[in-house]
C-alpha cells in the first residue's frame, strides 16, 4: 500500500485542513506519544503529520490484510464527537460495531453478552410474527417493548457477531479504556486513533492525530474503513469439502 511523493503531501495538506495536527495542552500529555510530536505552540502540542501518515499506513495495512483473511473487525467509538461517524464507517464495511454504551463484558464474558442478544433475537422475531400480541396483555407488552429498547441500544450494534472480534478499531482509547483493555485481555490486537492524552503503549497500531475535531476523525476513520473493505474483497472463503466414508475393504473368505 505504498504511496507516492506526491500522494503523501497531498494527504498531509488534508490532514492539516482537517485539523489532525492539533494536540491537547501540554499539561494533559502521555509521554508515550511525544515521539509523534512536531512541536508545542500556545501550551498547545502539534503532531508532526509526517509521522501520523506513517502510523496510518501501517495501520491500513493491518486492517488490509485482516481483510483478505477474512478477519472480523469490531469499531468502537462512544463519546458524542464520534460515535456516529464510527458507526457510519463500520456499516459501509458490514462490520460490528459498540457506539452507545461499552458494556463491561462485551469480550471478557461474551458467552454472557451473546446471551443478552439472543434474548433481543428472540423478542425482536415475536414482535415481528405478532406472537407478543397474542402471548401478552397490552400492559406485559409495554414493559417488554422498553426491554427490547434497551437491549437494542446497548446490542443492535454486535447483533450479527457470532464470535468474537479479530481485531478492534477505536476512536480515543482513553474514552473507551475498557473496551481496550477487555481487548488486550482477550489478545484482540487494536487499531486506534488518539490524541496526545492517550497512552500508545497499550496500542498495537496507533494513528496519533487530533481525535476529538469530527473532520480529522472522519478523514482518517475512512482511510482506514477503505483499507478494510478493500481488503474483504479479496476474501476468499476456504471450501470445506464433504468428508467421505471411509472405503471398508472386505478380506476375501
Amino acid at each position: 500500500m505504498s504511496t507516492t511523493t506526491t500522494d503523501k503531501t497531498s494527504f498531509i495538506d488534508r490532514l492539516f485542513k482537517a485539523g489532525s495536527h492539533f494536540g491537547f495542552k501540554k499539561s494533559r500529555r502521555h509521554p508515550t506519544v511525544a515521539p509523534f510530536l512536531y512541536t508545542t505552540k500556545d501550551g498547545n502540542d502539534i503532531f508532526d503529520l509526517e509521522k501520523t501518515t506513517a502510523l496510518l499506513d501501517s495501520a491500513k495495512e493491518a486492517l488490509k490484510t485482516a481483510g483478505q483473511l477474512g478477519k472480523t473487525v469490531l469499531f468502537v467509538g462512544t463519546k458524542d464527537e464520534v460515535s456516529v461517524i464510527v458507526k457510519q464507517a463500520a456499516e459501509k464495511t458490514s462490520s460490528p460495531f459498540v457506539t452507545n454504551r461499552w458494556i463491561g463484558g462485551m469480550l471478557t464474558n461474551y458467552s454472557e453478552i451473546k446471551k443478552r442478544i439472543n434474548r433481543l433475537e428472540a423478542l425482536v422475531n415475536e414482535r415481528e410474527s405478532g406472537e407478543l400480541e397474542r402471548k401478552y396483555v397490552k400492559k406485559e407488552r409495554v414493559v417488554i417493548g422498553r426491554e427490547v429498547d434497551k437491549l437494542s441500544f446497548n446490542f443492535s450494534g454486535i447483533a450479527a457477531m457470532q464470535k468474537l472480534p479479530d481485531m478492534m478499531l477505536v476512536v480515543d482509547p482513553r474514552h473507551d479504556a475498557i473496551a481496550v483493555s477487555e481487548a488486550l485481555g482477550k489478545n484482540i490486537p487494536v487499531v486506534a486513533i488518539m490524541g496526545s492524552d492517550c497512552d500508545a503503549s497499550q496500542i498495537k497500531f496507533p494513528v496519533v492525530a487530533n481525535d476529538a475535531l469530527q473532520s480529522s476523525v472522519a478523514l482518517i476513520l475512512t482511510e482506514l474503513a477503505e483499507a478494510y473493505a478493500a481488503g474483504k474483497t479479496e476474501f476468499v472463503p476456504k471450501v470445506v469439502e464433504p468428508r467421505r466414508a471411509p472405503v471398508v475393504r472386505r478380506r476375501p473368505a
